[in-house]
């Protein structure tokens, strides 16, 4: 199955519409909404990837998140895909996005925030782990655990003062 993705430019303007592969292959830049999810005491959602996955299998991440469809805002993205990944319904909220390029091809991830009260139901073929870390325990472990490179940099950019979190 082609996944269909909008090939940006340095400003996130739509260039064009090319397969997601193409896109990492000619390391062209395109969208991805991502979550960081939090619960009622303030935990952060700490994920691992499944083994089986094309990009960062068994890696760590703090979000919640995968391609922007064609024509998808960001917003409509990070709720699609926590839907998708964890079987979760609840309001998204932006955050910030940048451009990251690290990792397979440079994106621009539209970072996202959520606040999780019903349980989870992870994805088996997305999801091998989770758990809720405060924010000692993932500090402690960010730099030690194999995290995906955009996650690593959103979660910095999160805590930052100024942050709007």
């Amino acid at each position: 199955m082609r996944e269909l993705v909008e090939h940006v430019d340095e400003h996130d303007r739509v260039l064009g519409v090319v397969e997601r592969d193409e896109a990492v292959r000619e390391n062209w830049p395109h969208r991805i909404a991502a979550t960081i999810c939090r619960d009622r005491e303030g935990r952060t959602l700490v994920l691992r990837r499944a083994e089986t996955l094309s990009r960062f299998p068994g890696y760590y991440d703090v979000m919640v998140g995968g391609a922007v469809d064609v024509g998808e805002s960001y917003e409509e993205a990070a709720a699609r895909e926590l839907s998708e990944e964890l079987d979760v319904r609840v309001p998204v909220r932006f955050m910030f996005k940048f451009l990251c390029r690290e990792g397979i091809s440079p994106i621009w991830i539209g970072v996202h925030e959520a606040v999780v009260t019903e349980p989870l139901v992870p994805d088996p073929g997305e999801l091998a782990w989770q758990g809720w870390l405060t924010m000692a325990e993932l500090c402690k472990v960010i730099d030690r655990w194999l995290f995906v490179p955009g996650g690593r940099e959103a979660l910095r950019r999160y805590l930052e003062p100024g942050s709007g979190n």
